[in-house]
């Protein structure tokens, strides 16, 4: 996996590390998209289909050869670029479904449910990737695909994992006609169970957030 690969004039499309490359960029430039929120109504559908591919990638890491980095020492990137805007413009647009319960690690016996938000999420995954993609700007792409492939197990494969098994559930509470339960006003940081969480659920109607989330019902 040679370095060169950044540098080549029309760089083979085939070629593993610009495919996971490339799906990284469109990840970051289609959710930062969205969040300016320009097209609202179409937001939980292109998250759905963006967070999807993503995770194809990350599969396509995570089923990979350990990828060992150039350097032992990771060279500096300097400050994490902030994305406290584009969390707080997607807990904006989200809001009616932004908070979800999700179970750490299923594999931990009588784990029980965290509330969560997708905005969270979403802005976590990106810092992830945006500092692999520091990485790959720079011409270091072993860094790059370690440090991509790293975070896929240690945070953002787990995380985007979440992400999408919410985001596929709101779509079919729309679509099936289901009542969908709302986590109205609670705080993320509490570590509530299942009898608790179903205590503060709210109802709401599928049909009060089909329309501005841009999802049909099936009649």
């Amino acid at each position: 996996m040679s370095d060169a690969t950044l540098h080549e004039t029309s760089p083979d499309p085939d070629d593993f590390v610009v495919q996971i490359a490339d799906q990284v960029e469109s990840f970051l430039v289609a959710v930062t998209e969205v969040a300016k929120g320009d097209e609202p109504d179409s937001a939980v559908p292109f998250l759905l289909l963006e967070v999807s591919q993503l995770l194809l990638a990350g599969g396509r890491l995570g089923a990979h050869e350990d990828i060992v980095p150039d350097e032992r020492y990771e060279p500096d990137l300097g400050p994490e670029a902030d994305v406290d805007e584009l969390r707080e413009r997607l807990a904006v647009m989200l809001e009616p479904i932004d908070i979800y319960s999700e179970v750490f690690d299923p594999y931990e016996p009588r784990k029980a449910p965290v509330p969560a938000r997708i905005s969270d999420d979403l802005a976590d995954v990106i810092t992830d990737l945006r500092h692999g993609m520091a990485h790959y700007r720079a011409g270091r792409t072993t860094e790059a695909m370690w440090w991509w492939q790293f975070s896929y197990f240690s945070n953002w494969g787990s995380t985007a994992s979440a992400t999408l098994r919410a985001l596929q559930s709101v779509v079919a509470h729309v679509r099936l006609n289901q009542p969908l339960e709302e986590l109205d006003g609670l705080d993320t940081d509490q570590d509530l169970g299942e009898e608790a969480l179903a205590e503060e659920a709210g109802k709401v109607m599928v049909e009060e957030i089909a329309g501005p989330l841009g999802l049909r019902t099936v009649k």
